[in-house]
């Protein structure tokens, strides 16, 4: 009976899988009380219906856009001070213990955070968001991503570093990526459709679609045909 429920549930939310017929009854069940809580957390926090989980933190929330079903994991803060609305689709879902920083400094309003509808991020993923991220629809992450978008300037030895300002182009990803733990991307680099990031990678550039791309700095390794 369970899990009829769980399955139908799933469907209204967009999931094709079957579950598993191993998966125990008492997972199900706590899998669903737990869906309900954070519901309801989402209401207080939030106003709308959003999963989220214990220890969140909205910063700006008027200027949040929540698709349906959207999921924050517990111990996420999310930083809503940006130009630009931080757009989160259907079905999205950011991992426990994340961040979202739009904007570092005072000296300059940051850009924000854009995720397309079935998208996925692991946990202790830092969204470094002042120049702008722009994640598309069914791209999918490990643990432990990293996004600078945003370069300090360092060419005039008559100044310190840290007063010299910085530069902003933005990181964009395309639909359908897979992204593996541990990668970190920096500003102005591009991942196009349907392509993989492998576990560990740096990527800067820009990089076509139907790309499998990885090392530091990331380099294309094969082409998916």
């Amino acid at each position: 009976m369970l899990k009829r429920i769980f399955q139908t549930y799933l469907q209204k939310a967009g999931k094709t899988y079957t579950v598993d017929s191993r998966i125990p009854s008492s997972l199900v069940f706590r899998t669903l009380v737990k869906r309900m809580i954070m519901m309801l957390r989402g209401y207080c926090k939030v106003y709308r219906k959003v999963f989220v989980g214990s220890n969140c933190t909205f910063l700006n929330k008027s200027n949040f856009s929540f698709g349906s079903n959207v999921t924050i994991e517990h111990d996420t803060i999310l930083d809503g001070y940006a130009s630009e609305k931080i757009i989160l689709g259907n079905n999205v879902k950011i991992g426990a213990y994340s961040n979202l920083l739009s904007t570092s400094h005072f000296s300059k309003f940051g850009k924000g955070l854009k995720i397309g509808n079935n998208s996925a991020i692991g946990d202790f993923t830092h969204f470094g968001a002042p120049g702008g991220i722009e994640i598309g629809n069914d791209v999918i992450m490990g643990s432990y991503i990293s996004f600078h978008s945003e370069n300090h300037n360092f060419s005039d030895t008559t100044q310190l570093i840290r007063e010299q300002g910085t530069t902003s182009k933005g990181i964009k990803l395309g639909n359908n990526i897979w992204v593996g733990a541990k990668v970190t991307f920096l500003d102005g680099c591009s991942v196009g459709d349907n392509s993989v990031v492998a576990a560990g990678a740096v990527v800067t550039g820009e990089f076509p679609s139907n790309s499998v791309i990885g090392g530091v700095p990331a380099k294309i390794l094969k082409k998916i045909e």
